[in-house]
Parts: C-alpha cells; sequence; structure tokens
C-alpha cells in the first residue's frame, strides 16, 4: 500500500486529526442546524412547501448516492486530496447557501453542500486508520464519539441561536456563512498536517450504476415532492411509475458489473442473507420515520405553536440527551446481553413516544407547552438511540467478513435513502392536510394555519407510528443475539475507504443517533 504512516511519537497527527474531526462536526451540525431554521427560510424567500423539502432531501439524497464512489475515489486518488476537495466543496458550497437569493439557489447548493460531504466524510475514518498505531486507536476513536454526540446536541441549539439572534440583520443565513472561516482554516491545516495514502487494490468506480441509481431515485422522489404542488399532474404518476423499471435496469446492470470487474456499487449477492436484507429494510423504513418526524417536528413547534426558534431548539434536547444516552446503553450493555429485544423494545418506546404526543396534540392544541411534549420526546429519543447505535453491527453479524465493509457502506447508504424518502412523503402525509391555508403563512392566515399544521402533525404521526410497527416486525428477522463493539474500534480493519467509510458511518450512528439531514 502507498502509505507513508507517521511515526507513533509525530504530534503533528494530532493536529490532523483535529482537523478531520472538525470537519465531521461540520457535517453533523449542517445535517442537524437546518431543520430549526426552516420557518425563517421560508419567511425571507418565500419558498413553497416542496422547496423547503428539497433544501432537506436534496442534501440527503445527494450524500447517500455519492457516498460509496466518494470513498472509492479516495482510495484510488488519495484520501488527503479528496478530503481537501471536499471541504473545499463543502466550504464554497456554505457560502453560496448563505448568500441564496432564491428558494431554487438555495436547494441547488444544498445539493452541492451534500455531494461535497460526500467526498469529504468517506475520508474521515481512514485518515485516522492510516494515522495512528493500533494501540491509540481506541482513544481515538472515543474522542471521535464525542465530538460526533456533541454535534448531535449542539446543532439544533447552534441554528436557533444564530437563526434568532438575527446576527447583521442576515436572520437564518449565519447558519451556512459560519463554516466559511472553519473551512478555511481546516484547509490550510489539513494541507500541511494530514499524511496522503491511497489503496492498491482499490475497486473501480461504477459511474453507470450511480447514474441509474439516481435517475430512478429522482424519478420517484421529484413527482412525490413536487406533484401536490403541482395539482398531481399525469407525468408525476407516470415517472413514479416507470421508476422501479429503472431501479430494475441498475439491478441487472449491477449483477453484470460483478461478473465483469467485482467492483459494483452495490454488492447484491449481501441481500441473500436474510439478516443482511432485513436489517435494510428496517434502516430503510426508520430512515422514512426519521426524516419525517424532524420535518414535522420543527414545522410543528415553530409554525403551529408560534414557539421562537431557541424555544424549539431547547425543547428539543431532552429528546437528544435521551437519544445519546440510549444509545451508548445499548451498544456497550444491552444488545451483547438481551439481542434483538433491545432493538424490538426501542420501536414499541419509540411507538409509545408516537401515540403520546398524538394524544398530546389533540388535547392541548395550540396551548402545549414544553414541559407538557418533554415526556414524549424522552420516550421517542430513548426509543431511537436503542435502534440506531447497534442495528449496523447486529444486521451485517452474518455477513461474510470479506464484505462487512461493503455492507455497511451499502447499510447506512439506505439509511439516507430513507431519509429523502421520508421527507418526499412529507407531501402526502403533512403538507396535503395542511393546505394551502398553512403554506398562505401564520402571519396571514393565524389560527386556522395554527390549527391546519397540529393537524397535519396528528396525521403524520399516525403514519410514524405505522411505520415503527413495520421497524417492530422486520426486527423478527434479525439474530436473537447480537454482538455490538465500536464499529470502527477493530484493530482488523482493511484498511480501504470504503471499509472506514463504513465505520465512520456505523460510527457516526453510534454516537449521534439523532442525526438528521
Amino acid at each position: 500500500m502507498t502509505t507513508t504512516a507517521p511515526a507513533p511519537a509525530d504530534r503533528r497527527r494530532w493536529i490532523a486529526l483535529a482537523v478531520v474531526l472538525t470537519a465531521s462536526f461540520m457535517d453533523l451540525v449542517d445535517a442537524t442546524i437546518v431543520n430549526i431554521a426552516i420557518p425563517s427560510i421560508q419567511r425571507d424567500t418565500g419558498a413553497t412547501f416542496s422547496a423547503l423539502q428539497w433544501v432537506t432531501a436534496g442534501y440527503a439524497l445527494a450524500f447517500a448516492l455519492g457516498l460509496i464512489t466518494g470513498g472509492r475515489l479516495g482510495d484510488i486518488f488519495g484520501r488527503k486530496r479528496l478530503f481537501l476537495l471536499g471541504m473545499a466543496g463543502f466550504t464554497a458550497a456554505s457560502a453560496l447557501c448563505g448568500l441564496a437569493a432564491t428558494p431554487g439557489m438555495l436547494v441547488g447548493a444544498r445539493v452541492l453542500q451534500g455531494a461535497m460531504a460526500a467526498l469529504m466524510v468517506p475520508q474521515v475514518l481512514a485518515i485516522i486508520h492510516v494515522s495512528f498505531p493500533a494501540n491509540e486507536r481506541g482513544k481515538v476513536f472515543g474522542m471521535f464519539g464525542a465530538v460526533i454526540g456533541l454535534g448531535a446536541v449542539c446543532g439544533p441549539l447552534i441554528g436557533a441561536l444564530l437563526t434568532e439572534g438575527n446576527l447583521f440583520g442576515l436572520e437564518w443565513r449565519p447558519i451556512f456563512l459560519i463554516n466559511l472561516p472553519v473551512g478555511v482554516v481546516g484547509m490550510l491545516l489539513g494541507r500541511r498536517f494530514i499524511t496522503e495514502s491511497r489503496s492498491p487494490n482499490a475497486l473501480r468506480l461504477d459511474l453507470i450504476g450511480t447514474a441509474l441509481a439516481t435517475a430512478g431515485l429522482l424519478m420517484l422522489l421529484y413527482p412525490l415532492t413536487q406533484g401536490r404542488e403541482s395539482g398531481w399532474p399525469l407525468w408525476g404518476f407516470v415517472s413514479m411509475a416507470a421508476s422501479p423499471l429503472v431501479l430494475a435496469a441498475f439491478v441487472r446492470y449491477e449483477r453484470a458489473k460483478s461478473r465483469k470487474d467485482g467492483s459494483p456499487l452495490v454488492e447484491l449477492s449481501l441481500f441473500r442473507v436474510r439478516t443482511f436484507a432485513a436489517g435494510a429494510g428496517v434502516q430503510l423504513t426508520f430512515g422514512v420515520v426519521s426524516g419525517l418526524f424532524f420535518l414535522i417536528w420543527t414545522l410543528y413547534m415553530q409554525l403551529g405553536l408560534g414557539w421562537s426558534p431557541l424555544r424549539a431548539g431547547l425543547t428539543g434536547v431532552p429528546f437528544s440527551l435521551a437519544c445519546s444516552v440510549a444509545a451508548g446503553m445499548s451498544v456497550q450493555k444491552l444488545v451483547p446481553r438481551f439481542g434483538r429485544k433491545v432493538l424490538q423494545a426501542g420501536a414499541l418506546i419509540m411507538l409509545a413516544g408516537a401515540l403520546l404526543y398524538i394524544w398530546q396534540a389533540g388535547h392541548y392544541g395550540t396551548a402545549m407547552q414544553s414541559w407538557q411534549m418533554a415526556p414524549a420526546m424522552l420516550l421517542m429519543g430513548a426509543g431511537m438511540g436503542l435502534i440506531v447505535a447497534p442495528i449496523t453491527d447486529v444486521a451485517i453479524s452474518e455477513v461474510p467478513a470479506e464484505h462487512s465493509g461493503s455492507a455497511s457502506g451499502i447499510f447506512n447508504t439506505t439509511g439516507q435513502l430513507g431519509m429523502a424518502l421520508g421527507l418526499g412523503l412529507s407531501s402526502v402525509a403533512f403538507f396535503g392536510v395542511v393546505g394551502d391555508t398553512g403554506e398562505s403563512g401564520g402571519a396571514v392566515a393565524g389560527a386556522a394555519a395554527r390549527t391546519a399544521f397540529i393537524n397535519a402533525t396528528t396525521h403524520s404521526l399516525w403514519w410514524i407510528s405505522g411505520g415503527l410497527v413495520l421497524v417492530f416486525g422486520l426486527l423478527f428477522l434479525l439474530p436473537r443475539r447480537g454482538h455490538a463493539q465500536h464499529p470502527a474500534a477493530a484493530d482488523t480493519t482493511p484498511d480501504t475507504t470504503e471499509d472506514a467509510t463504513a465505520d465512520e458511518t456505523a460510527a457516526e450512528r453510534e454516537a449521534a443517533p439523532a442525526l438528521t439531514s
């Protein structure tokens, strides 16, 4: 392998660690910070609901579709080079987001931001792997988890403070512009202190497979997101009906690609492993539930209840804390002892939280207070933590060791795609109920708009409850007993970016289960 790893005594690697951890923190904060600012973005830009959906879904979709390819590019051209390129692009895209004059420009910049994150994020654990000896990695991965967990908790609060602070009269824009100084400093330090590395056995790029997957998913998500606003035209239904045909062509091409050179974008043979296929179904469904929930929750608090961004951000703290605590307990103590029952308990606890939330929304209406919402948020946060932290490790426990990296990468990409799909489904589950009354804005429609948002939230929570019931059922297909260790802590991790990508994504889910895009 062409790697020039620093000596263990070289302290320069700790500066490199600070740079890559800062990049992970920046990516995670940007994924969580946007939701809290969505109402402010709507007021300032006049964005339609479908445009607001794309602000979040565009990032998630671009990140998911580029994740595996970004890892392979690092293998081929160098992890340091791709990390710095991704960070430069992410910083430039953040500037475009902050300077966006129209909703369309903002959506485009967010898609670019997600694509650049797909270049930057996969390199982080690969860089750590080649920069630190095995006896130091446990401490390093502990630091990694702490930083990512901090990002999950701080993201909504930072977004709330920056939005409500209205710095220099810029309203929501500082949530993106704050990345500029961080990105510039990170690039300068990274160029000097990060060690370059490549893999001699890198898989080839699968650009045709990526194009087919992108086309098939867009043919489904675009009309699903835009359909309500356009009056559900015929072309939308034709596009959604044709989407499975394009995805079927993708599957056929991937099989041919696997036979030809052994480097498909998706290793389809993994889905013959029942536990992996079931786990991917759980991940996809749970991603849909998460994407839908975090969007409607923010809109419910700010547009339905009329709360400020700061109050909404503070109300979410119990959720994030419960999620982080439950995640740690799940991986370290519960799953090794009780297996899949822990994940099933998590689904039921989340379901109880969603049902309690439905009752509260109907009972209290627009008079809901933050402390009254706390019990439902604690239940949903704790339930989510019990599921998202160990699910990757449990689902791939029966996958052959030589395919574990590929399995983890595919598995976590599935979760991101689920989030994008959940955001698309909000057109039907949430915005279809809000209707024109809500879109005219709270200041115009007053009490009627707030009531519409509360009714839409209740309706969406029934969808979320149904998704959690499906998750609970799919979990029966996982092994009764699971082994849960820190996914990135194994010293035997193959030194390829794809495996490191998988480890990093799994580690992010363990340390920051409240992550949303």
